[in-house]
């Protein structure tokens, strides 16, 4: 079964100036291209690599490459060296102009904001000049010249004017998760108690004495993390996720109009769909609507585990739609999915990825998108 929100993470070489061997010439010292970039040189552009032929000046399109690396994943710039990898150099009477008009600008505030503080370095490489500048991911979101840019392959997108992808870039650079975000004017007394009970019986099929037994609401969502305090307001009130968890139809639609899973049975009219249901309640009776649909349109086939029947069908389904439910991004419009077909079963999800580029199953580790949730999900088994 897939999830289609997998990521990994780029290699950042990181240069040490002093493991580098130098040469002399004319009096000045050079250092020769380090073979971790010259191995960046050779795969080519992408995500993290930009190239620019110039060879007299910074042209102003590079400010746009250094604004999208900072609002994405960072990444390494080489002048001299032309959109198809060929090193060409820059002109070395030019060189220190170069460096001096790159510096000026990313620290002017009308320019670059917030300013950067980058270093070009200098290497040599066949008698070639070759000009390198390390772009490290911003902590914040980053514009040149008053736009924000955003990396997409080999292509710095200017997404000032995309309100989606904004919204999105800025939800990346929070320090928080998006459903912890406080919502002080909901009292907790608007959350359904009868959800927090169920809660509560549910954490006896694998603790008799759970905790949360004795706790009163408050001090079990206090517990889960799902009261705290506004860092802008530094009111204390109940956050998205305790809302997603426990709260009623109406509440949920106020504070997060686009919540909603879209169950589909697709198997005999193939460019629609035979059976369908939008779920629009809490993350646990949505957990139940969406098994009850699985097991309405799966067969239950005969499994044993040892000696015991087991259901295969149940046990696949709860993984999956716990998955769903827990891991996706809520501040997106996009809308989830649970898709039946005749020889599979697949899940849709928003995602905020943390990385880009292939799956590797050997170096992969999983990243919580929304731990309150998963811990209320893992308490109630």
């Amino acid at each position: 079964m897939l999830l289609f929100h997998w990521i990994c993470f780029n290699d950042i070489f990181w240069i040490s100036i002093a493991r580098c061997a130098r040469i002399y010439k004319k009096g000045v010292i050079a250092m020769i291209l380090p073979e971790n970039l010259m191995n960046l040189i050779r795969q080519g552009e992408g995500l993290t690599v930009e190239f620019k032929k110039s060879t007299t000046d910074i042209t102003k399109d590079v400010y746009d490459t250094v604004c999208s690396f900072s609002n994405r994943e960072g990444g390494h710039i080489f002048f001299g060296v032309k959109d198809t990898g060929a090193i060409h150099g820059v002109d070395k009477d030019c060189i220190e102009q170069m460096k001096k008009n790159f510096v000026t600008t990313i620290n002017n505030e009308n320019k670059m904001y917030p300013p950067l503080y980058l270093t070009p370095e200098e290497y040599e490489i066949d008698g070639l000049t070759v000009l390198y500048v390390y772009v490290p991911v911003g902590k914040t979101v980053y514009r040149n010249a008053g736009r924000i840019f955003d990396r997409n392959n080999e292509s710095d997108i200017d997404i000032t004017d995309n309100a989606d992808m904004v919204f999105n870039l800025y939800a990346r650079k929070q320090s928080t998760y998006f459903v912890n975000k406080v919502y002080p004017a909901i009292p907790i007394s608007s959350l359904r108690h009868d959800l927090m009970d169920r809660a509560r019986r549910m954490t006896r099929m694998n603790t008799e004495h759970h905790p949360w037994v004795d706790m009163t609401d408050e001090e079990m969502l206090r517990s889960c993390g799902l009261i705290l305090e506004d860092p802008e307001t530094n009111k204390e009130g109940i956050t998205l996720a305790a809302i997603l968890l426990f709260g009623t139809d109406n509440r949920i639609m106020s504070v997060l109009p686009q919540h909603k899973t879209d169950a589909i049975f697709r198997v005999f009219n193939v460019d629609r769909y035979d059976d369908r249901d939008v779920v629009i309640t809490n993350l646990i009776e949505s957990y139940d609507r969406l098994m009850e649909f699985g097991k309405k349109h799966l067969n239950d086939v005969f499994t044993l585990d040892g000696i015991q029947r087991v259901s295969a069908r149940d046990k696949i389904l709860r993984e999956i739609i716990s998955n769903l439910l827990m891991h996706r991004d809520f501040s997106s419009g996009y809308v989830p999915k649970l898709v039946i077909e005749r020889d599979k079963l697949t899940t849709e999800n928003a995602n905020l990825a943390h990385g880009h580029g292939n799956l590797n199953l050997k170096t992969f580790r999983p990243f919580a998108k929304n731990p309150p949730i998963a811990k209320v999900f893992r308490e109630i088994g």
